[in-house]
């Protein structure tokens, strides 16, 4: 009885001790958002001045030439530039991450459903105590919400000393797949096809489409740069982004990254356009035995077939081509290609010699996530910095040596003091901040931020509206790849019995029963997904489907028994070009499904439209030929179980 009561004495301690920490840090972070707010100016008024209308953003009283829209960007960039302080400057240089309550208010205190304000700071201690004025936020809680917290952070950051206006920034949003750092599924926004998808359509105009589709919905709600597209080529079977990129053939990836990027920007970046991060130069991809170079053991880019100028091709012809606004670098360290062996965010040979002089690229650089500090919390290690050829530098030899490679921003990353420290040490002169804050600040007045960065609440009919769902449908019909139907199985007819494994089976009662053993059916469809290693040295690795192309044994086992049960109609969902030679044998029918709904592939099952999308990657006839490729080549493994560029119909 003792032992019971001092456990129930010792368990009461630890609840109060609890409450009084999260009590103590409640008020903490109360008190710093108060002392924030107190330093913020007053709302900017509307003003007037020969008979032109004007945002005092500075709040002195009179027209400055940056508040002026009928000067030239290069005027207005300029005046605004001889008026901020090296602070201001080195804030609006890092972008990272944010968040957001779920009514749309500021986060300024963490909660269960926005606890960035723990791990990143509350809203207004990135705005108005570090300067930051360029976000990436991830919460979607709903259009109206989404486009309210804009409003709110404008309206935070319209009360600072120059009234700067915040830049919201996205990774693709447009898929049903959730991946922390490379796509966010967004349930209010119409759904297509993964890239890969979109590859297997082929079509430049659709792409096109997609993206002034994805620009009128992304503006609906605030959001102005978008983290895309990815112009990498999944010429590695086993990397874990495949998904995202356009497939591996660089001419097919250069024609659709120019007209996505075209989609989204227009002609020329204006106050109705979004701005495209093209990423990751000069080509993420090529990754040593496929991994990524999020991580250490993925630090090496490689080259054994003498490619890297292949990898280039969708930068040259697609991405220039569109006069992309911005550009992201990746990882990766290029073995064998520059004098230096440091990755492509710190390398100068890359970032000036290639980008900059070669290519004449003169808008923004910003590198990928987290090249400096490691990524996480206290227990929690997202990923470690990615610094890769430059562990033994410190924080900011590391910041001053991505400042000397040529790049403008630092991603995922809040510490303007870094640049602060390297320009009063006389590391870095500010000539050199000035560059980097010129371009930066240029494309904040050609999206027209600087005039009007609010949204209308009242009026958000056009995210997610019937047009646009239909459209998205539509490209989700056409990515759908046939790869096999034996006795010409498909289309199925309708009021069969079928037993279904992996997929909503509400997508399928309008057109057959559903029975709940495979011997009671006349056929079956399954659901796969591409398989992948489980890793959890990192808790990014988890979002990350890296390693092993092929099931399991066991699993595979258990798969072959069922399609050997009754005719068979096999889904695969592809994430990466799986391994499944045994798996395709036994199956009467296969399809490649890239990210589409259930309703859709049943459309298809049952003979609604007949299938059109080609293969955009090559399926791999077993794992051997795999590890035997070459990292950096296109479609060269050794007799692929289904080619690129392959598709049957019916």
């Amino acid at each position: 009885m003792k032992l019971l009561k001092y456990s129930g004495y010792t368990l009461l301690a630890i609840v109060l001790l609890l409450v009084l920490v999260v009590a103590f840090l409640f008020l903490r972070w109360q008190l710093i958002s108060s002392a924030n707010m107190r330093q913020l100016g007053e709302e900017v008024s509307t003003l007037s001045e020969e008979g032109h209308t004007y945002r005092d953003l500075n709040k002195n009283g009179k027209l400055d030439t940056y508040e002026d829209s009928r000067a030239t960007i290069e005027e207005r960039v300029e005046n605004l530039l001889s008026q901020m302080t090296l602070e201001e400057k080195a804030g609006t240089m890092f972008i990272n991450m944010i968040g957001m309550n779920e009514d749309g208010s500021l986060n300024e205190v963490p909660s269960p459903s926005a606890p960035f304000a723990a791990l990143l700071g509350g809203n207004s201690t990135l705005v108005v105590e570090k300067k930051m004025n360029h976000f990436n936020t991830i919460q979607a809680p709903s259009a109206r919400a989404v486009a309210t917290w804009n409003n709110n952070i404008q309206k935070l950051a319209e009360r600072t000393r120059l009234g700067i206006p915040v830049t919201i920034a996205s990774d693709p949003r447009h898929v049903a797949s959730n991946n922390i750092g490379a796509g966010i599924f967004t349930s209010f926004f119409s759904k297509w096809p993964s890239s890969l998808g979109l590859a297997a359509i082929g079509d430049t105009a659709i792409v096109q489409e997609f993206g002034d589709i994805a620009r009128q919905e992304y503006t609906a709600v605030g959001m102005r740069l978008a983290l895309s597209p990815m112009a990498d080529l999944a010429t590695e079977p086993r990397w874990g982004r495949i998904n995202g990129t356009f497939g591996e053939d660089a001419i097919l990836s250069a024609q659709l990254t120019q007209a996505y990027v075209q989609g989204f920007q227009g002609d020329s970046l204006t106050s109705t356009s979004v701005a495209c991060m093209t990423k990751h130069f000069p080509g993420g991809g090529p990754q040593e035995d496929g991994e990524d170079a999020h991580f250490p053991y993925g630090a090496e880019q490689v080259y054994p077939g003498n490619n890297f100028n292949y990898h280039l091709i969708p930068f040259e012809q697609g991405a220039f081509a569109a006069n992309t606004a911005q550009i992201m670098p990746y990882y990766g360290l290029p073995v064998g290609q520059t004098t230096e062996a440091v990755a492509f965010g710190y390398n100068r040979e890359i970032i000036t010699g290639l980008l900059r002089e070669k290519y004449g690229f003169n808008g923004v650089v910003c590198t990928d996530w987290g090249l400096v500090t490691d990524t996480g919390f206290p227990g929690v290690m997202l990923k470690p910095a990615s610094a890769h050829g430059v562990k033994q530098l410190s924080e900011t030899e590391r910041v001053a040596k991505i400042l000397e490679a040529g790049c403008d921003m630092l991603g995922g990353e809040s510490s303007p003091e870094w640049i602060v420290e390297l320009v009063n040490s006389g590391k870095v002169p500010e000539a050199r901040i000035d560059t980097s804050v010129r371009r930066i600040l240029k494309d904040k007045f050609r999206l027209g931020l600087f005039d009007n960065p609010y949204v209308d609440t009242d009026n958000l009919s056009i995210v997610g509206n019937p047009t646009f769902l239909e459209k998205g449908k539509e490209a989700q019909r056409k990515s759908l790849v046939l790869l096999k139907n034996e006795q010409e199985l498909l289309p199925l007819q309708e009021k069969v019995k079928v037993y279904v494994k992996g997929m909503k089976l509400e997508s399928v009662q309008p057109y057959a029963t559903v029975v709940e053993n495979p011997e009671e059916a006349d056929y079956i469809i399954l659901k796969l997904s591409t398989p992948f290693d489980e890793r959890s040295d990192y808790l990014l690795e988890r979002f990350f489907h890296q390693g092993r192309l092929d099931f399991p044994e066991e699993e595979k086992a258990d798969i072959l028994a069922l399609i050997r049960t009754k005719p068979t109609i096999t889904v695969l969902n592809i994430e990466r070009p799986a391994v499944i030679p045994k798996i395709n044998e036994a199956t009467q029918a296969l399809i490649a499904d890239f990210d589409c709904a259930d309703e859709i592939i049943m459309e298809l099952i049952f003979g609604q439209f007949s299938p059109s999308g080609k293969l955009p990657i090559e399926l791999p006839s077993s794992v051997q030929a795999v590890e035997n490729q070459l990292e950096d080549v296109p479609y060269d493994s050794d007799q692929p179980l289904y080619p690129f560029g392959y598709g049957i119909t019916f």
